[in-house]
């Protein structure tokens, strides 16, 4: 059985939902202060039906990892991901400021609330960097994001979250997506959704079906670069501190996934840092022409405790798309 939510909107900031006594999540949209960390919409916190945090805000790592985000690292020369630009081989990754785009929030297109579900649609501009055009900023792509928080099911331990993201150039020339990847730089091709764990989950336990996956960084190494088509799912397990228990987060792709635009792999970290990403262009660049669009759609199962292989597979079996 479901739990009920609620849901508070503080309009022109940020979205609110509680369930138990418990924030689940916040979905953040006003602008962010710092341009360097490519100004864009982000969920954090995610917490438990427990209540503990499952997600980090700009760690000092890396200070534009805010929680779950959609992110492109490198799309036709700018850094929609924020802060440092990987620029190849020779040059390694460069402070460029003028390489950080942004994603305006335009308004809701949609704005529902159920008992036990909370679905919105949302609309956004990726702006290129104001030095691209010297005039501004110019706009490259129209999203428009759903997000559905759901499935709040006490007896599970857990709580889900899908987030679609459809994608049309409006820029008057194609789009060309990568990643460092692409650029060069070996097993990094983080790009598209990304989840940035919290500290407390370095060394975290990743598995994936079929036997994929397992003990902490090896298991992240195991499934780094993996197709979605052979691992549609990947577990990242981590123990908390202050509080004795674990807590795991299950990703997962929509079963259209296989026909958008161009073939997922995982991007898959415990160390130095906890990180997942169902990356659209981890080892190959793919082109967007002017006016044509692409879509996505993603689960993120948020539950107490250590799951392990059976329990996902049981859980993604009995959720249905």
């Amino acid at each position: 059985m479901t739990q009920r939510i609620t849901v508070t909107h503080t309009h022109g900031e940020r979205i609110s939902v509680v369930s138990g006594g418990v924030e689940l999540m916040a979905y953040v949209y006003r602008p962010d202060p710092e341009a360097f960390e490519a100004r864009k919409p982000y969920a954090h916190p995610l917490r438990t039906l427990a209540g503990n945090p499952v997600s980090g805000y700009r760690p000092s790592d890396h200070r534009w990892h805010k929680g779950l985000q959609m992110t492109s690292s490198h799309l036709s020369g700018q850094n929609f991901w924020g802060g440092n630009s990987y620029l190849g081989p020779e040059q390694g990754y460069q402070h460029v400021e003028e390489r950080v785009g942004s994603m305006r929030h335009d308004g809701f297109e949609e704005f529902a609330v159920a008992d036990d579900r909370l679905r919105f649609v949302e609309t956004l501009t990726w702006v290129a960097n104001p030095s691209v055009q010297h005039s501004g900023g110019q706009e490259w792509a129209r999203e428009v994001r759903t997000i559905e928080l759901h499935s709040v099911e006490p007896e599970a331990g857990a709580w889900a979250l899908d987030w679609s993201i459809r994608l049309t150039n409006i820029r008057g020339e194609a789009l060309n997506f990568g990643s460092p990847t692409t650029a060069g730089r070996e097993m990094a091709g983080y790009t598209g959704l990304n989840w940035r764990g919290p500290r407390d989950f370095t060394g975290g336990d990743v598995i994936g079906p079929d036997g994929r996956g397992g003990e902490g960084e090896k298991g992240a190494s195991d499934l780094m670069g993996t197709p979605a088509a052979e691992a549609p799912w990947v577990a990242f397990t981590g123990e908390h501190d202050g509080v004795d228990g674990h807590s795991t987060l299950l990703f997962a792709h929509a079963p259209e996934n296989a026909d958008s635009i161009h073939a997922s792999h995982w991007f898959v970290r415990s160390e130095p840092i906890p990180s997942v990403a169902p990356s659209w262009a981890f080892f190959e660049e793919f082109e967007l022409p002017p006016g044509e669009s692409f879509g996505y759609r993603y689960r993120v199962v948020v539950a107490d405790g250590a799951w392990d292989r059976a329990r996902a597979e049981g859980y993604l079996e009995n959720h249905g798309w």
